[in-house]
C-alpha cells in the first residue's frame, strides 16, 4: 500500500487496533502499535524499524524500538483476539500446521542455529517458527505461533539470558510445538474443523495419535515408505505351547508400504478428481482412497499403549485410517500420499480438497515475509521476536478483513460484538 492508501484506511485501522490491542495497558503503546502496523503495510523493500520510521510522518525510531524490543506488553492476548476475530470471518475448512524459516547471520539472535532452512532449501543458520493457520479456498490467516528453540540453546545460559528466553522454555520438537499451539487455541474456545499438515508432521505417528486423542480430524501428508496392513487384515494368536509367555496377537502377513499398496491397485483404480479452479484452469489429477491400518513400530506401540490404558489388554488390532494416494497422468507410479482420520463416508473429493488446501498458506507466507516484513526483524530478543510476529499477524489480519469485507463493518468487531462468548469454528 502506498501512503495515500494507508491514510484512506486510517479510521478502520484505528478501530481495528482499539479492539485487537485492547489488552495492551497503555494508550501510548496502542498508538505505537497503530504506527507500527502502518509501517508494515506501507510500500518499501525493508520493514526494519529504522526503515519504517523513516517512511512514516509520525515515525520515531527510538519509540518503536522500545515498543517492540523492551516493552513488556503481552502478545498472547493480542493473538487471541486476532484469532477470535478472524475465524468467524474466514469460516475455515481446515487449520493448517506448518513451519517457516528465517535465514540469519551470527549466533546471538534468539533461537538461531544451523538447521534445515526451508527458505534456502538446505542446512543454514536460521530461525524456525511453527504456525497454525485458519484456511479456506478464499482466505487464510495465522492464528498462533511458536518459535522453535534448538537443542543447543536449551542449556546455553549466556545466550538465553542475553536474549531473554523465559526459564520455562526449553527445546521441544516442532510437532510438539504444533500441538501446544492447538491446545492454546482450544483454551480460547477455538477448535479446528480439520487439521492439515505436510509429511514433516504427518509422518510422525505420535503427532497423528495426539491429534486423534484430542478428537481432531486430520488429513496429513506422509512419505511412501510408511508401512500399513490392509483394513481387512485380522491378527491371529499363535498356539501356546504351554510354557513361557503366552504369544501375543499378530498379523500373519508382513506390512507393505503405502507406495506398494497403491501401485498394486493399478492405475485403473484411480479416479479423476478436480479440487479447485487454478489460474490456468481446473486443478485435476487421479486419486485412490482405501482404508488401511498403519503398522510401523511406533504405530504399534502407541496402539498397544492406548488399548492397555483403556481396556487393560490389547487384542493386536491396529487402528484404521484412510489412505489417499495420487497418481498423476504421465507418471509411472503414485507420487503423493496422505493419511486421514476423517469418517469413512467422507467423499473422496472432500479428502482431496483438504489434502491440497495447504496452498493457501503459501500465500500467507509470501505476504507475511515479502509484503509485511515478517523476516525483516533485526532485534535479537525473545520478546522482540514475539512482539514483531504478533504485529505482522495483526497487519495481515487487517488486510485480510479489507479484502473480505472492504465496505462493511467487520464481523465480531467492537460495534457488533455482544456479551456472549466468542464464536468458534
Amino acid at each position: 500500500m502506498d501512503a495515500h492508501e494507508v491514510n484512506r484506511v486510517r479510521v478502520k485501522l484505528a478501530l481495528f487496533v482499539a479492539d485487537v490491542f485492547a489488552s495492551v495497558p497503555r494508550k501510548d503503546q496502542r498508538a505505537k502499535s497503530d504506527c507500527y502496523l502502518r509501517g508494515l503495510m506501507m510500500d518499501g523493500r525493508r520493514k526494519s524499524i529504522q526503515a519504517m520510521a523513516s517512511r512514516l510522518p509520525d515515525g520515531n525510531e527510538q519509540n518503536l524500538q522500545q515498543f517492540v524490543n523492551q516493552s513488556t506488553w503481552d502478545p498472547v492476548p493480542v493473538r487471541r483476539r486476532i484469532a477470535q476475530r478472524m475465524v468467524p470471518q474466514i469460516g475455515p475448512d481446515a487449520w493448517a500446521v506448518d513451519d517457516v524459516s528465517f535465514p540469519k547471520d551470527g549466533r546471538m539472535s534468539v533461537a538461531v542455529a544451523p538447521q534445515y532452512c526451508g527458505a534456502l532449501g538446505k542446512q543454514a543458520n536460521c530461525q524456525v517458527a511453527v504456525s497454525v493457520h485458519a484456511v479456506s479456498d478464499t482466505a487464510s490467516c495465522p492464528l498462533n505461533w511458536r518459535l522453535f528453540l534448538p537443542q543447543e540453546w536449551a542449556d546455553d545460559t549466556v545466550r538465553r539470558q542475553r536474549t531473554g528466553v523465559p526459564e520455562d522454555i526449553g527445546h521441544r520438537e516442532k510437532w510438539r510445538l504444533a500441538l501446544d499451539a492447538l491446545d492454546e487455541l482450544a483454551t480460547w474456545h477455538l477448535v479446528p474443523p480439520v487439521v492439515v499438515a505436510d509429511a514433516g508432521y504427518g509422518q510422525n505417528a505420535d503427532f497423528r495419535a495426539a491429534l486423534a486423542e484430542r478428537g481432531h480430524a486430520y488429513v496429513v501428508g506422509i512419505r511412501g515408505d510408511i508401512t500399513v496392513q490392509p483394513h481387512d487384515a485380522v491378527p491371529a494368536v499363535p498356539a501356546w505351547s504351554g510354557t513361557g509367555r503366552r504369544p501375543v496377537p499378530r498379523y500373519r502377513q508382513p506390512p507393505v508400504t503405502v507406495a506398494d499398496l497403491a501401485a498394486a491397485a493399478g492405475r485403473e483404480a484411480f479416479g479423476e478428481v478436480t479440487w479447485r479452479e487454478g489460474s490456468r484452469g481446473p486443478m485435476t489429477s487421479r486419486f485412490l482412497s482405501v482404508k488401511v491400518r498403519p503398522a510401523g513400530v511406533r504405530s504399534r506401540r502407541l496402539a498397544q499403549a492406548a488399548a492397555v490404558a483403556e481396556h487393560g489388554r490389547w487384542d493386536g488390532v491396529l487402528p484404521q485410517v484412510r489412505l489417499l494416494a495420487e497418481w498423476p497422468d504421465g507418471e509411472d507410479e503414485p507420487t503423493r500420499f496422505w493419511l486421514s482420520g476423517l469418517p469413512d463416508d467422507t467423499p473422496i473429493a472432500d479428502l482431496v480438497r483438504l489434502a491440497k488446501i495447504r496452498w493457501r498458506i503459501e500465500h500467507d507466507y509470501r505476504e507475511l515475509k515479502h509484503g509485511l516484513g515478517l523476516d525483516h526483524f533485526e532485534g535479537r530478543s525473545w520478546n522482540g521476536w514475539h512482539h514483531h510476529a504478533t504485529l505482522v499477524t495483526a497487519a495481515h489480519a487487517f488486510l485480510t478483513e479489507q479484502r473480505l469485507t472492504p465496505k462493511a463493518d467487520t464481523p465480531d468487531s467492537p460495534s457488533t460484538r455482544s456479551s456472549t462468548p466468542s464464536r468458534t469454528c
